[in-house]
């Protein structure tokens, strides 16, 4: 193995709880709708009203929150009350608002690499709730810089890691996602750890590339350090 400068971290859901969140609320959406959609058909139009927003609002609560507004006035052919909107909006700013709990061994594995080894903090969406998720996490401190992205893709993971690492060859990856922290950074020549977590968006879903050499999965963080030493 190329030796090892640098690795990046992902946040959400790999550091810090969080998709959960986006779950319940979901649940508390399809409440409201209830009297006027099916479930399931919600279901469906609310995560393609995401798809087809994601290049206009980007990855984040507030997309994620008109999205469902979209939903229930496409659903309800523009009858949907006021009342049920309103609603609708508060559920999405208590999302802004929820606490902010570390995965299990987070805080150790970042303390017991740091100084070793350059520690990113690479995310996506919301400046401002993704600095606030930080500052709360009580993590930012362990890390030597923070990158809040757009979108994850090879391209961006390149760039990075050439100016984190001074070439990706050096670098690795952390994260929950296979679809946005795994495989694009592979593809931009980094190792790749995928550390599984409880809920999964449906829209980052993607096969394991288990067939090549720098994928390794983990079943938490508590399980990094031995990876890394391991790898040499």
């Amino acid at each position: 193995m190329t030796e090892l400068t640098t690795i990046g971290f992902d946040a959400d859901d790999t550091l810090w709880h969080h998709e959960r969140f986006y779950q319940l609320t979901q649940q508390r959406f399809t409440e409201l709708l209830r009297p006027y959609a099916d479930p399931h058909h919600l279901a469906e139009h609310l995560l393609a009203a995401e798809r087809r927003n994601l290049p206009h609002y980007g990855f984040g609560v507030k997309g994620f929150t008109l999205s469902m507004v979209e939903t229930a006035i496409e659903i309800t052919d523009g009858k949907v009350p006021a009342g049920v909107i309103a609603n609708v909006l508060e559920a999405g700013r208590e999302m802004l608002r929820h606490p902010i709990e570390p995965m299990p061994h987070a805080e150790e594995t970042l303390k017991a690499l740091g100084g070793a080894y350059r520690l990113v903090l690479i995310t996506k969406g919301e400046l401002l709730d993704q600095e606030r998720k930080l500052a709360a996490s009580g993590l930012g401190d362990y890390f030597d810089a923070v990158e809040i992205v757009s979108d994850k893709t090879s391209e961006v993971y390149a760039r990075l890691f050439d100016r984190h690492a001074g070439d990706a060859g050096h670098a690795m990856m952390v994260g929950n996602s296979l679809a946005s922290d795994v495989v694009p950074a592979l593809r931009a020549g980094a190792h790749g750890v995928h550390v599984p977590s409880d809920y999964n968006w449906e829209l980052d879903a993607h096969k394991e590339p288990i067939t090549d050499p720098r994928f390794h999965r983990v079943p938490d963080l508590g399980a990094l350090q031995p990876l890394i030493a391991k790898l040499g």
